[in-house]
């Protein structure tokens, strides 16, 4: 495997922002801007033997910077933090002192995703992103140092490692929001085949804010355990738009789900270390001008964003998710692309 860094001639609050290319022995290739750790394109040879893009994004660059973009703006392909998903009003408490962080989806008004990371050297074939969020920023207490690796093995496996350390108590729950579609032609994602090993899935309000119930899929639209395709219960309107617990041990890397395409007989498996599967269907997509010239709408893709519980830190009973000085936060996802 082989890694290549190539500038794109932007300067963003004093940095330069490069596309850093990962290259395996099979021909398949990953680029990654080191603005909001992008992922803009993750290639791979499909059953037909045709090279096949599964990640929705931009021809260039800039199409990340416009304004029609950012005015319908859909996390395409950025890591989200400090934390992601939603905190019940904006709100929490850590040792008995309240924050009020910015109010808004996915860690604030200008959150990890729109930040240009440092390039560390790396001695692998592979690349290590950094960004230091200095306290307060959007409101979260401490200093945080979060490092993303980002490997792509010879067996397509594209490998997400987090690592993070903070000098005061705060709040953390990183996730990686890529888009997903393994039609050879795109377009609407019904006919993926998905499956996940999830017994459970988490009540949410009217605000999609997870309440802290816990509730079987079994007999609902959210029981994905045997699999089935995404189309055969979704709400036509809604889609999903769902957390769900997954069946494994907590801390351990195990499966978190496994989606099909017929017409390029391509598997998507997603493997993690954290507890809970965020799967959503896209509904608020819509970008007309995307690679390639397709428009990309409503489910037009499918994300499987790794985390942990979304407003965990309000909920005593989930897993925490406040970090301590002197530990380290550490996640692992893995997506692995087979046929």
């Amino acid at each position: 495997m082989k890694a290549n860094q190539i500038s794109t001639g932007k300067i963003i609050d004093g940095k330069e922002v490069f596309a850093l290319e990962l290259q395996n022995s099979r021909g398949s290739y990953a680029k990654i801007y080191n603005y909001g750790g992008i992922i803009s394109e993750f290639v791979v040879t499909n059953a037909q033997g045709e090279k096949q893009n599964i990640l929705l994004g931009f021809d260039d660059f800039d199409g990340y910077l416009s304004e029609d973009y950012l005015s319908n703006y859909p996390y395409l392909g950025v890591v989200v933090g400090r934390y992601s998903n939603r905190i019940k009003d904006g709100r929490f408490s850590i040792n008995g002192k309240e924050y009020q962080m910015t109010k808004n989806l996915h860690g604030g008004t200008t959150g990890f995703d729109r930040k240009v990371w440092d390039i560390l050297p790396t001695v692998d074939p592979s690349l290590t992103l950094q960004y230091i969020s200095p306290a307060n920023e959007e409101g979260f207490p401490g200093t945080l140092t979060v490092q993303l690796t980002i490997k792509l093995t010879d067996e397509d496996e594209l490998i997400l490692d987090y690592k993070a350390i903070t000098d005061e108590p705060t709040a953390i729950n990183l996730t990686h929001h890529s888009y997903f579609n393994l039609e050879t032609n795109g377009g609407n994602i019904s006919e993926h085949f998905h499956r996940m090993p999830a017994s459970h899935y988490l009540q949410q309000d009217e605000d999609y804010t997870v309440t802290g119930v816990v509730l079987p899929v079994e007999g609902t639209i959210h029981d994905f355990l045997g699999g089935k395709r995404i189309g055969q219960d979704m709400d036509p309107a809604e889609g999903y738009d769902q957390s769900y617990v997954l069946d494994k041990p907590y801390g351990e890397l195990g499966l978190a789900s496994e989606t099909m395409a017929a017409s390029s007989g391509l598997k998507l498996e997603v493997y993690t270390t954290e507890p809970i599967a965020h799967f959503y269907t896209a509904k608020y997509l819509d970008i007309p001008n995307g690679k390639g010239d397709k428009v990309f709408g409503p489910f037009s893709a499918f994300c499987v964003e790794t985390q942990h519980h979304p407003n965990g830190i309000n909920i005593p009973e989930f897993p925490t998710t406040v970090l301590l000085p002197g530990d380290t936060y550490m996640q692992t996802t893995i997506f692995k692309v087979s046929q």
